[in-house]
């Protein structure tokens, strides 16, 4: 059986971006893409039902672009499960108010029981200096939380 990998919407978007002039983001625009080409098939594929809203939003392009990169995705609900721990992940005061969808992403992949949570997003989801507070928070709520990690991390 194949690791389940839950992919946060910064992976589509920067997976379909054009190419950035910020060095920065044209490296993680490459890892994506290096990881999709070279790694993602060792995985079971994940979104959510936000994920789809979100890469949905935008240049119709861009958006169809990003939709038919996630067609080989499982789609996960949003359950009750999952609206409550987003609510206690917010609580914490780990990740603000504002970055609900944030918490959401993190919620939703832990109750599914994924392994890794993949994604760019280092402000609030894959931020060394919290995400052991976080994975600490599904656990009292009794979900084990998944890896948190960027396609870098999961290259081997």
């Amino acid at each position: 059986m194949k690791p389940k990998v839950y992919l946060e919407t910064t992976i589509p978007s920067l997976l379909t971006a054009w190419p950035s002039r910020d060095v920065l983001i044209a490296g993680q625009q490459q890892a994506t893409r290096d990881w999709w080409k070279q790694r993602r098939h060792r995985y079971e594929l994940y979104v959510s039902v936000l994920v789809m809203k979100e890469v949905e939003r935008g240049d119709a392009t861009a958006a169809a672009q990003r939709l038919a990169e996630l067609e080989a995705c499982r789609v996960l609900p949003y359950p009750k499960e999952a609206e409550d721990l987003t609510r206690a992940l917010l609580a914490s005061r780990l990740i603000p108010a504002k970055a609900e969808a944030d918490a959401a992403h993190i919620a939703i992949a832990a109750v599914h029981g994924m392994d890794f949570l993949l994604t760019w997003n280092c402000r609030h989801i894959a931020n060394a200096a919290i995400v052991e507070k976080l994975r600490n928070v599904c656990a009292r709520e009794g979900f084990p939380a998944p890896v948190i990690c960027t396609p870098h991390e999961l290259m081997v």
